[in-house]
């Protein structure tokens, strides 16, 4: 009886690792919770001085400063490894 062909295949080899993987600035941390922190201590302060405080003149605005603040915060925190 004639034997069957044996298909042969090339053995796996995983690819190589790279030696490290990328690294975050080292001012991005620090920067990303100083606006996260600075965005929401603006809002409790407009809150709590009865819409007085940080800036008067520009009233509910404040409230957009605030968040403003903490959507930068959020934006670093999407960019640190």
């Amino acid at each position: 009886m004639p034997k069957s062909r044996t298909r042969s295949k090339a053995v796996y080899t995983p690819p190589p690792r790279a030696a490290k993987g990328k690294v975050s600035p080292r001012w991005l941390a620090p920067t990303m919770l100083g606006t996260l922190v600075v965005g929401l201590v603006w809002i409790v302060v407009f809150y709590v001085s009865n819409e007085n405080w940080p800036v008067g003149a520009m009233g509910p605005a404040n409230l957009v400063v605030g968040f403003a603040f903490i959507i930068v915060g959020l934006g670093l925190a999407t960019r640190w490894r």
